[in-house]
């Protein structure tokens, strides 16, 4: 079968390799799409320090059950099925608190075990341990399947910040975890939403997608200024920073009104985590600062009902597919911001 393996930063290849054999306690999957994300393209060029080479990259992954183990319960040949990226261990302090997306032991789809840039997946017994094999409801595609993993990390930010009724929401990042953040935080009852971005190009394509109540390019104004106006001097009741950008979580800071809610959702780069903050800003204006790590399994699920019911739709989102033998063309238009969502169809 045609797999795309890493092997080391920027050395990354379609292969063909022998079909994965499923065990008596897994799941093998015909992979139908696999979309791509930001994550991707920095293991492409720095790798990671969970992924021990050579190992199938991919985790956003949505097939169709071919094979099931002599010792699986509840899945048959032919079920339509995602797969988390996350999975936790579902026994540490952290799981049993029900925390399972900060999970002290947890291994990755694409990092760990094999991803899903293959024409088979092999979905193991730590994934179906922790109820993480989902079935797809039958009024989506396999494409809106595989946007459930970014769309559950989006759940799980929004919620630890109490996104809800009346709220003014700014996202930062034009890509297409922002356009998400955008259309969950009108379902979850935002007033007004602003989205925010330097690239031009990409602010556009995503705003005429997700029509957010303001488009601010950042390279033209400053946006603490701009929000401040368009809230009245209050500044937003909710900020989430959906870009790796150390500015963006300063501004943040700046712009959240009295008693806002701030999710540093876009992981800084390890070379340059740090930021400068006014720490009396928090102070008195009564901050709450949320990180937001990935997502746990049951996030999954109710981002299928979110695409099944039509509250947050995604298919519109996808404006690029590939198939896996232009997998790595994907990468360069993710780097690019030439696409909102990119998926490959193996």
């Amino acid at each position: 079968m045609k797999v795309l393996r890493f092997y080391a930063p920027k050395d990354v290849r379609i292969e063909d390799v022998p079909e994965p054999e499923c065990g008596p306690d897994e799941v093998k999957l015909r992979v139908r799409n696999c979309s791509t994300c930001g994550t991707d393209v920095k293991i492409f060029n720095n790798g990671h320090q969970n992924i021990t080479p050579p190992r199938i990259m991919g985790h956003e992954v949505a097939g169709e059950v071919v094979e099931v183990g002599a010792e699986v319960s509840g899945w048959s040949v032919g079920d339509r099925a995602q797969v988390i990226a996350a999975v936790p261990c579902g026994v540490c302090y952290e799981c049993r608190k029900g925390w399972m997306a900060v999970c002290q032991n947890q291994t990755s789809v694409g990092y760990q075990y094999e991803g899903g840039f293959a024409e088979y997946l092999i979905v193991p017994r730590q994934v179906l341990q922790v109820d993480g094999l989902n079935r797809i409801p039958d009024d989506i595609g396999f494409d809106e399947a595989s946007v459930a993993e970014p769309f559950a990390c989006a759940i799980n930010a929004q919620e630890l910040i109490s996104v809800g009724d009346g709220d003014t929401v700014v996202v930062f990042g034009a890509g297409p975890i922002g356009c998400i953040h955008i259309r969950l935080a009108r379902a979850n009852g935002a007033s007004r939403v602003f989205l925010i971005d330097v690239n031009a190009e990409r602010l556009k394509m995503s705003a005429d997608a997700v029509q957010p109540d303001e488009v601010i390019n950042g390279s033209e104004v400053d946006v603490v200024d701009h929000v401040m106006q368009l809230t009245d001097g209050r500044g937003a009741d909710v900020v989430i920073t959906a870009t790796a950008a150390n500015v963006a979580q300063e501004q943040a800071i700046r712009m959240a009104a009295r008693r806002g809610r701030i999710s540093f959702f876009g992981g800084l780069p390890k070379t340059n985590p740090y930021i400068q903050c006014d720490s009396n800003l928090v102070h008195y204006r009564e901050l709450m600062i949320m990180g937001a790590n990935g997502s746990a399994p049951e996030h999954n699920k109710r981002a299928l009902e979110y695409i099944s019911t039509g509250k947050v739709p995604v298919k519109d989102l996808i404006t690029a597919r590939l198939p896996l033998d232009r997998a790595l063309e994907a990468f360069d238009i993710v780097a690019k911001g030439e696409a909102i969502k990119v998926t490959i169809e193996p």
